[in-house]
Formats: structure tokens, C-alpha cells, sequence
């Protein structure tokens, strides 16, 4: 622990010149061979999100669900399940939340109802989730800017890594960022040299720092790395950076989800990708928990948890009988590829799958059967005139589908399968 503090004083933002002072010369080391089977793997903590000696960013709007995710991220780490459907690699782990702007009361609050609704009980929790909050007192300020003086303020991050090493922390969550130094958040340079003595805190202490930064105004669409307010130098230093956006009025409607409904599901996916693959987004519903604190008539507080979700797949329970049959209708008839068509193609496939085009979320789904079935070229599209000599689109069939099991893909697949 002293040398890792002592290391982290001795790295100034000028650390050329300190080491240079310090009679080190500046010199290129000779790269030594390895055994790539040799080489350890990376020390992931949570999926491919947290990476051990490293900083993560969770970048969100307000009113977004980000402290009922970071709840959910918080235990999930605490018990070492995959309640949030990532898994916690090598098993329970121990999370401090640090949050700047809620009061201890609503954090518990969003702690006990997620502890709630995945049964996690006290002793789950004990000696492995540690909370403060700046509204009671506990502040953090890492760098101050004083008469045009920019000040890091080493002795809080020397602090910070011995506290983070004395109580085994393998996942610091500091909310929100903005709260935690008194530096002009636009200035780049300022917010780089904070942003890496974060980073050497987190490869001092062998941990991970999660950063939580609020959006911009302006960032009123969907939320990426770059919509997160002031400085880039933050999102640029940090390793991954977690972006949490609502439902668009566009997915609830073609999902057939009313819009008082909307904002109970959220997606989260990493918009940087710099030491793992791209993955698609996850999604989460945001359930409703009774905490049963009502007294004297006031009705209990209710509070949002977050629960794995999966987006409908159009292909659900599609077989390569329901194409054979598709084709079967469409052969036999005459169909337009226009939805406004009275003889579009999509009446075929809402009869072979009992759906109705009425509905919102079936013809969503119809739209997308024959857009993949088009493009697999199960089925064709093709110009000719109608009986007015119009020229119009129409829908006939492509390549037939075979009956014999497939390799893999289903209805998904070409008639060639």
C-alpha cells in the first residue's frame, strides 16, 4: 500500500520533468519476447463492461434510470450473480457507491427495493457493499481551480487508494463526476489530468472506477459517448463508457408498447469498445417495487428495479412450415409489396401466422418476416403494370424453401437453404 501511494505522488501531470528532476533519464526499452499463451488474461470484473485497473464511464439523461441500473450493477457484483443477465467473473465481489447528489434514504431505497425483488437478504450484503453520500456530509473533491490555478489535489487520491485498498474494493462507483472536483468541466487539459489520476488510482488499487456523467442539453436524441456533458477528455481517458438511453417513440410503436409504458424499458450498451468486442445493447424493464413502508395511511414507496428484457424477435416460433406456407399463399395470388395496398403481401403471412395487420405490434412484426425473407430471397420483389397499366412492386416467390432440416437459421434462411 506505500508504495502504491508513494508511485502515484511521485507521477506529476509534468512527470517527464519530475522524473528527469528526479535524475531519471528519458529512455526507449528494448521489447522482450513473450509467449502469447503466457500472456494472463485481461481481469474483467463485470462482462465486458468493468475492467480491473481501469476507468468506466456510464453516461445518461436525467430521469433515465441510471441510479436504479446502478443499484442493480451494485448487488449483482455484491452476490456475484448474473441478476442483470452480465456475468460477475470470479465470483462476489466488494462495491463502494459514492453518490454526490442523493441522499443516504434514497439510495437505500433503490438498494432495498432491488435486494427486494431479487431476494437478496442482509447477510448477501454485509462486509461487501459500502455506500456514502455527499448529501450527508461524506463530499469529494479531487481538483480545485483557484484565481485561474489548476490544483490536484494528490493527498485525496493517496487517501481514496488506500481506503480502496484497505477495504478490498473491486468496484468504485463515483456519482456524478461533475460533483466531484470544482474545475471548469469544458476545459479539456483539466479534466484530462483528472480523469488519469483516476485511472492511476484504479491500476494502484487494482480496481475498477466507474465514473457516472450526465448529458448535455443538447443531447436531447440518442444518448452516445459524445453527448455526455463538457469535456471529451473524460469519455477519451476512460477504457469503456456505458451509455443508458429510454425507449424511442419509434421502438415502442413498432413494438406495439403505449407511450405511458415507454420509459420503463431502457438499453445500455458500451459505445467505445476499446479492449472488447462490440456487443448489441441490453435491454432492461424497469419493474415496480413495493417497499411496504406505509404508515398511518400514506401509501408505501414505490420504487423502479431493473430486470433483464429481451426484444421480441420477429422470428419467435417461425418455422420453415410457415415459409413453405407463406410461399404456398403468395404463389397462388396476386400481392403487392405496399403495406397501403389493399392486396399487400402481408395479409398472406398474418393468415399463415394467425396475426392481425391491425394491430401495432403484429404488422411491425409482418414487416420484418418479409423484409428478412426478401433479402434471403425466399421471396422477390418485381416490377410490373397492374390491370390499369400502373407500373407497381410486387411480391412473388424466390428461391423455394427446402423442408430438410437446415444447418442453422430456420425461416431465417433462403429457399437454398
Amino acid at each position: 500500500m506505500g508504495n502504491a501511494i508513494m508511485d502515484f505522488a511521485a507521477i506529476d501531470p509534468n512527470e517527464a520533468e519530475a522524473r528527469i528532476a528526479l535524475g531519471h533519464p528519458i529512455e526507449a526499452t528494448p521489447y522482450v519476447w513473450r509467449d502469447p499463451t503466457t500472456l494472463p488474461l485481461r481481469p474483467w470484473v463485470y462482462g465486458r463492461w468493468f475492467l480491473r485497473g481501469t476507468v468506466a464511464c456510464v453516461v445518461a439523461p436525467g430521469g433515465a434510470g441510471k441510479s436504479t441500473m446502478l443499484a442493480g450493477t451494485a448487488l449483482a457484483l455484491v452476490v456475484g450473480q448474473p441478476i442483470l443477465g452480465k456475468h460477475v467473473w470470479g465470483g462476489a465481489k466488494r462495491v463502494w457507491l459514492w453518490n454526490l447528489e442523493d441522499d443516504l434514504d434514497e439510495m437505500s431505497r433503490s438498494i432495498q427495493a432491488a435486494a427486494l425483488h431479487h431476494d437478496i437478504d442482509r447477510a448477501d450484503l454485509e462486509g461487501r457493499l459500502f455506500v456514502d453520500s455527499g448529501m450527508e456530509g461524506a463530499g469529494l473533491c479531487t481538483a480545485t481551480e483557484e484565481a485561474g490555478q489548476f490544483r490536484l489535489l494528490s493527498p485525496v487520491f493517496d487517501a481514496l487508494i488506500a481506503e480502496l485498498l484497505r477495504r478490498g474494493i473491486d468496484v468504485l462507483v463515483v456519482d456524478p463526476f461533475v460533483s466531484s472536483h470544482e474545475v471548469d468541466e469544458n476545459a479539456n487539459s483539466k479534466i484530462d489530468k483528472i480523469a488519469k489520476a483516476w485511472g492511476r488510482v484504479a491500476k494502484a488499487a487494482n480496481c475498477c472506477i466507474v465514473l457516472v456523467h450526465h448529458t448535455s442539453k443538447a443531447g436531447a436524441g440518442e444518448v452516445t459517448a459524445l453527448s455526455s456533458r463538457g469535456a471529451v477528455a473524460l469519455i477519451n481517458a476512460a477504457r469503456s463508457t456505458l451509455v443508458i438511453n429510454r425507449m424511442s417513440d419509434d421502438e415502442a410503436g413498432r413494438l406495439g408498447i403505449p407511450d405511458q409504458e415507454r420509459r420503463r424499458y431502457i438499453s445500455v450498451s458500451d459505445d467505445k469498445h476499446n479492449r472488447a468486442p462490440a456487443e448489441k445493447a441490453d435491454w432492461y424493464q424497469l419493474a415496480s417495487v413495493d417497499l411496504g413502508n406505509g404508515d398511518d395511511g400514506a401509501p408505501s414507496d414505490n420504487m423502479a428495479v431493473a430486470t433483464p428484457w429481451k426484444l421480441p424477435d420477429p422470428f419467435d416460433n417461425v418455422t420453415v412450415h410457415h415459409l413453405v406456407a407463406v410461399q404456398n399463399a403468395i404463389s397462388a395470388g396476386q400481392w403487392r409489396e405496399s403495406a397501403q395496398s389493399p392486396d399487400w403481401a402481408g395479409k398472406a403471412v398474418a393468415d399463415v401466422l394467425a396475426l392481425n395487420i391491425e394491430n401495432k405490434p403484429d404488422k411491425a412484426r409482418i414487416q420484418s418476416l418479409l423484409r428478412e425473407w426478401i433479402s434471403n430471397r425466399a421471396l422477390v420483389v418485381v416490377e410490373r403494370d397492374d390491370k390499369k397499366r400502373e407500373p407497381r412492386k410486387w411480391i412473388e416467390v424466390g428461391e423455394r424453401a427446402d423442408l430438410a432440416p437446415p444447418a442453422q437459421g430456420g425461416a431465417r434462411q433462403s429457399g437454398a437453404g
